[in-house]
């Protein structure tokens, strides 16, 4: 690759790729009527699959290679091209393969389809009816995501290239409007426009803590030295997350073109993403985009021709939760303990080896280039009044779609659950949905009209924090969940300070008190009394927010943890000490498999007589109730 040396070089390279890449663009824009029978004969092709984690786990990477070798068979891979991408988020239906220009989307496609796809849809232009997304509601395909009520309500801005280009091409990235906006701030901009600029928008960080990022790029710019970091936090932590991995899988450059606006900004020459260790794919797709950056001039000295030089490093993390902290993700580093420190000083005077240094996330970066490019104000335009632009969300748990999203801000969590997520699995009913990650609160039905933003969430009783969100049914168990969550904290705590080292372990031993139904009226009162203690007294964000699992469902779920300790009961079901197995005397049929099954022997009964269970005996291992045939032993 020849180094490009100015902004005018950039843009005819960038008119060259967008030559490339047009055959994509056009097919957002064409209708179903003009894309009909589209062919090999009328105009070349491209087929996407997706190359994100959860596809790769599920062997996209061979179907990627099965369908280039069923196109090299019939002589047509100078045709059609087949291009691996990043996320497109629909993850419940994954793989995915996008056929262009048609829009043709097909779903959980195995590495076996490919032969009927190039058959079929290349060759024959007929679509293969069994791999298109079929309208729940009404059981009909649905051939163009356009159509998913999954896509429909999505604003796709910090994902807006995922699912879309080549994510190890960096001229797709440069066809797509890539660097223009540090092209534009490099030549034409003052570090204090920029930062006017991204204060404008009102842009707040997405990690978790909302801070206006103008306002921290800033405080950074103010700070005298001859050295000046830029840090992205890629230590994405929160359980069942997975929004930063994907940004870095689907559109790596639109992280480093982020870091170096803001290294012009601030005036930093070095970048440094702290990544953790357990996402090899983000890792490799990261390596490859600095590498193509350098080689391109667009990272090092004198980037497109200008006195302004910038460099980016990879720092990996051992995946400790405590990390998303700025402080505590600095200090490791600089290869000491990962613990927080106290603010003030912030990192934006003494940071990274006692330098002023910046710390954004990888969601909050991914925006930096579109604003700049399109505008503060159209940015300004998007979400609540004190919360612009877009969110993305994990979405998991008991829910229909599963996936990546990205909404606006003041989007409902009812349009969210029941619009784009499909509803709850198997006909369930709603109960809660965790936001916030171990951070967050557990929100119900009353709070489904909620608009999703910082402010709302946080006086609901949860938080934003980075983007989890974790749907749950009747099946759960409200006790079980702030359980789990303390567990996880208390694992991750760095131990540094009392309240969080001490007082999360005794918030645990309470919750698992009452889930074996040894718990009294008084330990929710001490739970509660705990819990704002800690919240008061903790030394970093992740300490202060432990509590919030506890708090909110003890304020949402009062009677669920009523019933664990005055009934000893567990309405859900979960709780194993709380559960009786039963065998049903009219439905017993005598046939013993339950009984030879059980591994403590606490099922007594002769071959063909009614069986009984000894509940001194038995360990509610579940055995019994998973082998018998009748249906005749229930959980009560």
């Amino acid at each position: 690759m020849e180094k490009i040396k100015s902004a005018a070089q950039l843009q005819e390279i960038r008119k060259q790729a967008q030559i490339k890449l047009a055959l994509r663009e056009k097919s957002n824009t064409l209708t179903s009527a003009e894309t009909c029978g589209l062919s090999v004969g009328t105009q070349k092709m491209q087929i996407l699959v997706c190359g994100g984690t959860g596809c790769k786990a599920s062997a996209s990477h061979t179907l990627a290679s099965n369908l280039q070798e069923a196109l090299s068979n019939r002589n047509l891979e100078d045709d059609v091209k087949v291009i691996t991408t990043g996320c497109f988020g629909f993850c419940e239906k994954g793989p995915i393969v996008k056929i262009i220009p048609d829009n043709t989307f097909y779903v959980q496609v195995k590495p076996e389809d490919a032969e009927e796809i190039v058959r079929e849809h290349i060759i024959n232009s007929r679509k293969v009816g069994r791999l298109l997304y079929k309208n729940p509601e009404t059981d009909e395909p649905v051939s163009d995501s356009k159509h998913m009520n999954f896509y429909k309500k999505q604003m796709r801005i910090a994902l807006r290239n995922c699912g879309f280009i080549d994510p190890e091409n960096i001229e797709e990235y440069i066809a797509r409007d890539g660097y223009e906006a540090l092209a534009q701030c490099l030549t034409t901009k003052q570090p204090a426009e920029v930062i006017n600029e991204i204060k404008l928008s009102g842009l707040r960080g997405r990690g978790g803590g909302g801070f206006p990022t103008g306002l921290k790029w800033e405080f950074a710019s103010k700070y005298q030295a001859d050295q000046k970091y830029v840090v992205c936090n890629a230590d994405e932590g929160d359980p069942g997350a997975f929004m930063d991995r994907s940004i870095m899988e689907g559109d790596p450059n639109s992280i480093i073109e982020a870091m170096a606006i803001c290294g012009y900004s601030i005036g930093a020459s070095i970048g440094l993403v702290y990544i953790r260790a357990e996402y090899p794919l983000a890792i490799q797709r990261l390596q490859t985009a600095i590498r193509q950056a350098e080689q391109l001039g667009l990272l090092g000295d004198h980037i497109l021709g200008t006195e302004f030089h910038f460099s980016i490093r990879i720092r990996y993390g051992a995946g400790a939760f405590v990390c998303g902290e700025e402080t505590a993700l600095i200090h490791s580093m600089e290869g000491q303990r990962g613990e927080p420190t106290i603010k003030p000083p912030f990192p934006a005077e003494s940071g990274y080896l006692g330098k002023p240094t910046n710390v954004n996330n990888v969601e909050t970066l991914a925006n930096i280039p579109v604003i700049l490019t399109r505008g503060a104000n159209w940015f300004n335009q998007i979400g609540t009044e004190r919360s612009k632009g877009t969110k993305v969300f994990a979405l998991a748990g008991k829910i229909n779609n599963v996936g990546l999203i990205e909404v606006p801000m003041g989007t409902t969590l009812r349009e969210v659950i029941y619009e784009i997520g499909g509803g709850i699995k198997n006909g369930k009913k709603f109960k809660a949905v965790q936001t916030g990650g171990p951070s967050g609160g557990c929100l119900t039905e009353q709070h489904l009209d909620t608009p999703i933003d910082f402010d709302n969430l946080l006086a609901a009783g949860s938080m934003m924090g980075s983007g989890g969100m974790i749907v749950m049914d009747e099946d759960d168990c409200m006790v079980s969940v702030a359980k789990f969550y303390l567990d996880f904290t208390v694992e991750e705590s760095c131990g540094k300070c009392t309240p969080c080292r001490i007082g999360n372990k005794r918030l645990y031993e309470l919750l698992d008190k009452i889930s074996q139904g040894k718990g009294t009226l008084e330990d929710l009162t001490t739970l509660k009394n705990l819990s704002r203690v800690i919240k008061d007294t903790a030394l970093c964000g992740l300490g202060q927010t432990s509590p919030n699992p506890v708090l909110s469902t003890l304020d949402n779920f009062h009677d669920e943890y009523v019933a664990h300790v005055v009934d000893k009961k567990c309405p859900a079901g979960k709780c194993k000490s709380l559960l009786t197995y039963y065998i049903h005397p009219e439905l017993c049929m005598g046939c013993t498999l339950c009984a030879r099954n059980c591994p403590v022997d606490a099922i007594v009964g002769e071959r063909k007589e009614v069986h009984f269970i000894n509940t001194s005996k038995c360990i509610k291992c579940g055995s019994c109730l998973e082998k018998c045939k009748f249906s005749a032993i229930s959980v009560k």
